[in-house]
């Protein structure tokens, strides 16, 4: 049987732009356009040409860019009441944008059309048919997006339905239901959805030469079930999804259109078609560009894109996970473009050191015996007991266990460093602050005494790049290693001042990202580990690439 094509419309650009915290620039606008059209993303959502400048010049500017697979859609409303849809200034901006598909929202809900709009609910109607119609008449395809739809079907499903009826007749090429709100469970969206098929149905028989309507469903996530919601309206027959990208949108958010994308394309036996036939390997590239154009922190459990959604732990999860990876993963990692990780901890069997090892080239001699296995338990189990973690920090768990097996040679030895804050206080509401760092290290097999002073935004900024000042001369690669992220929890907030403290850093080369991580009472010492870790990484990477 042909696998049904489920047509994905992204409103991360509008919907997701209403999250706390989200704003996007035009440039960012137009790369996240063009990143969704090699996706093979159907229709992306621009924005509203009558509420800004800038949603105008997206859509301006996207016009002139040639897209392999995505339709832009402009978004606006219905025509305001008592006022006919060629005197609404907001409908003629948004019938001047050069958007070949417009979507219009309007009420789906009897409720909605009295208490907020506040016209009757023949006026309401009037409104949808005669603004889709105005629109259609102006060269538009038109979508509708009947809002409130399901809520309105428990106050008044007959009404609600004469709201979709209203679209088709004034000539939508899709009625799109909204669970605005977020309340709706599984079983009101099924009924929901059959019932707008119905609809759709009807017309179909009624105009048999007209183009079939098609049905979609927008879900918000405030129960948590916005991705379930979705899915639940695609089986009951809507053919449209519209989400975000890492579901992204106010208060909860929306449907996270990658995580449905997947399931649509991995667990539905071949019935749907989503996205482009190689879309689904690289939907987690997808999400981490996502995550920061919008400079959002990234969500380690989301499902199938995640960093954490293919990490094993426990030691008898990877003990199956070495005789069969399908023992504990519900598809491959690669097929998502993700990647399995093998987490070590105090928790850990040999099976995790075993993986974790092979999976890093740690025992390409085969030298990784069960003396040596243990060695590595027994280290970690100590450093765990001091408050290290290695979950988030797998390049200083790979010196670790060179440490261990002695292979270990310091690029560097510290032999004192320094910092300094001094605060200059220029009126009662400015301070100017300057931190000052001092290394004095011992470099290379020589023992080359290098001693360097540098300025940074506070000491941990000081500090890498009085390091860098030192170390760079004699190791150049080090260039290339930028500092990405920087995290510090306290291990024991009762002790205040005095407590301990975990320090988390986040490096990058050209080819590769990896964490590393200290632990000290005092957290410019914590840095000074994580730090000394990141840079003897990176040089043993170099090393091990060069050789």
């Amino acid at each position: 049987m042909e696998p049904i094509r489920i047509a994905l419309y992204d409103s991360t650009l509008r919907d997701g732009a209403q999250a706390e915290g989200v704003a996007f620039s035009l440039s960012d606008k137009l790369a996240a356009t063009i990143r969704l059209d090699e996706l093979g993303v159907d229709y992306v959502e621009g924005g509203y040409p009558a509420s800004n400048e800038k949603d105008r010049a997206y859509f301006e500017e996207i016009a002139r860019r040639p897209l392999k697979t995505t339709q832009v859609c402009a978004f606006g409303m219905t025509r305001r009441k008592g006022v006919r849809p060629e005197d609404d200034p907001g409908l003629a901006q948004l019938l001047e944008s050069p958007a070949e598909v417009v979507t219009i929202v309007g009420k789906g809900s009897s409720f909605q059309a009295r208490e907020v709009l506040g016209v009757s609910l023949e006026e309401n109607l009037a409104m949808i048919e005669e603004t889709v119609r105005y629109a259609v008449a102006a060269g538009k395809r038109v979508f509708f997006d009947a809002e409130h739809y399901f809520d309105g079907c428990l106050q008044d499903s007959e009404y609600s339905l004469k709201t979709l009826r209203a679209a088709i007749l004034g000539g939508a090429e899709a009625i799109v239901l909204c669970d605005t709100n977020g309340g709706s469970t599984l079983g009101r969206i099924a009924t929901g959805t059959r019932e707008a098929t119905e609809v759709a149905q009807e017309f179909a028989e009624l105009f048999p030469n007209s183009k079939r309507v098609v049905v979609g469903i927008h879900a918000h996530n405030d129960c948590g079930l916005a991705i379930a919601n979705s899915i639940t309206a695609v089986i009951n027959g809507a053919t449209m999804v519209q989400g975000t990208v890492n579901g992204l949108g106010e208060r909860c958010g929306n449907a996270d259109l990658l995580v449905v994308a997947a399931n649509l394309a991995l667990k539905s036996d071949g019935r749907y078609d989503v996205l482009t036939p190689d879309a689904i390997e690289r939907l987690t590239a997808a999400s981490r560009f996502f995550y920061d154009l919008t400079n959002v922190n990234p969500n380690v459990g989301q499902p199938f894109v995640g960093k954490s959604a293919f990490a094993h732990k426990g030691g008898m999860h990877v003990s199956g996970i070495n005789r069969n990876p399908a023992s504990y993963e519900h598809v491959p990692p690669e097929s998502v473009g993700n990647e399995r990780r093998i987490l070590v901890s105090e928790l850990s069997g040999k099976s995790n050191i075993i993986a974790f090892a092979k999976k890093y080239r740690l025992d390409e001699d085969g030298s990784l015996d069960p003396e040596t296995v243990k060695k590595i338990l027994d280290a970690i189990a100590e450093k765990e007991n001091q408050g290290y973690q290695y979950e988030a920090a797998d390049a200083s768990f790979r010196l670790l266990v060179k440490k261990i097996r002695g292979e270990f040679e310091p690029s560097f030895r510290r032999i004192n460093y320094q910092t300094s804050v001094a605060v200059t206080v220029i009126n009662a509401d400015y301070t100017d602050a300057k931190t000052v760092a001092t290394v004095k290290l011992s470099v290379g097999k020589r023992g080359e005494i290098r001693h360097e002073v540098a300025e940074g935004d506070g000491p941990v900024d000081a500090l890498n790049n009085a390091l860098r000042k030192a170390l760079e001369p004699i190791y150049p690669e080090l260039r290339e290693m930028k500092l990405v992220d920087y995290k510090v929890r306290v291990l024991n907030s009762d002790a205040a001042t005095a407590a301990t403290t975990r320090v988390i850093i986040e490096s990058r080369d050209s080819d590769e990202q990896w964490g590393t991580v200290g632990v000290s009472e005092n957290v410019v010492e914590a840095s000074w580990i994580a730090l000394c870790d990141s840079i003897e990484y990176k040089l043993s990477k170099a090393l091990r690439d060069a050789g």
